[in-house]
C-alpha cells in the first residue's frame, strides 16, 4: 500500500521538511537577535573595563558572519577581536594581543560576565591568574586588585601577583620562597627547594612592605603597606 501512495508520501514529506525547515529558520532567527543583543552587551561591558585594566582606548569586538545555511549552532559563527588601542586594526584575541593583555581581557571578560549573572558560578568553581598585573602598576594595579576581589565574590580565585596593590586585596595571602636544602642529592648537589607561607597581620605588612620598597623594616613602606590593606579592606 506504501508503494502504491509513494506520490503522496512524498508530497507530505516535501511538506514537512517545509515545515521544519521554516521552525528551524524561525529559531536560528531567534538565536540571532538574543545573540546579537549578548554580543553587544559584552563587548561593551569588557571594553569598558578594560579601560581601567591599563588598556584605555582598547576594544573587544564580538562579531557574528552569518553562515551560507543552518549549522548545529545557529546561523552565523562567533568571533572576538581585539583593538588593542586606539588606530590599531582590529585582530583575533590569540592574535592581536600580548599575554599580560590576554590575561587582562580573560579579567575583564570573567568580571563583565559574573556582573550579568545571578545564578553564581556557571560550571568553573576555580579561576587562576598568572601576571595578570605584568607591565602595569600604581592606579592600574590598584584597579586590577580590585576586580578580582570582586570577581572573587562569585568564585575562588587564585592569583599569581608581584605588586603590592594586587596582593593587599587578597582574602588569603601566600609566600612562596625557594632555597637549598641542607641535605645532598644523590649525586652530590644541593637539593633546590620551595615552601609556601601564609602571612597574617604585621607579618603580611611586612612582606607587602617589602614587595613595595624592598625593606622590611622601612617605617614608610610599613605605614604604606597598611593603606593599602585599609584601602582594600573598603572592597569599593
Amino acid at each position: 500500500m506504501d508503494l502504491e501512495d509513494d506520490s503522496v508520501n512524498i508530497d507530505r514529506l516535501r511538506e514537512q521538511s517545509k515545515h521544519i525547515s521554516g521552525a528551524l529558520r524561525e529559531l536560528s532567527n531567534q538565536i540571532t537577535k538574543g545573540r546579537s543583543k549578548a554580543a553587544h552587551d559584552l563587548s561593551d561591558g569588557v571594553s569598558k573595563e578594560l579601560s581601567g585594566l591599563a588598556m584605555k582606548g582598547a576594544q573587544l569586538l564580538v562579531e557574528l558572519e552569518p553562515l551560507d545555511e543552518l549549522g548545529p549552532w545557529g546561523a552565523e559563527s562567533v568571533s572576538m577581536l581585539l583593538v588593542p588601542h586606539p588606530g590599531a586594526p582590529a585582530r583575533p584575541l590569540g592574535k592581536g594581543a600580548s599575554g599580560g593583555e590576554l590575561s587582562r581581557v580573560m579579567l575583564a571578560l570573567e568580571v563583565t560576565l559574573a556582573t550579568a549573572s545571578t545564578s553564581g558560578a556557571r560550571g568553573v568553581p576555580t579561576m587562576i591568574f598568572d601576571e595578570v598585573d605584568a607591565g602595569v602598576g600604581g592606579q592600574a594595579a590598584i584597579e586590577i586588585g580590585k576586580r578580582l576581589a570582586r570577581l572573587a565574590q562569585t568564585f575562588q580565585i587564585i592569583v599569581v601577583t608581584h605588586l603590592p596593590q594586587v596582593a593587599a586585596f587578597a582574602d588569603h595571602q601566600l609566600v612562596v620562597t625557594k632555597g637549598t636544602s641542607s641535605e645532598k642529592g644523590a649525586s652530590g648537589d644541593e637539593i633546590t627547594q620551595s615552601g609556601i607561607t601564609v602571612v597574617t597581620g604585621t607579618e603580611r605588612v611586612a612582606e607587602l612592605a617589602r614587595m613595595l620598597s624592598g625593606q622590611v623594616d622601612s617605617t614608610s613602606a610599613r605605614e604604606h603597606a597598611q593603606e593599602l590593606l585599609n584601602l582594600a579592606a573598603v572592597r569599593t
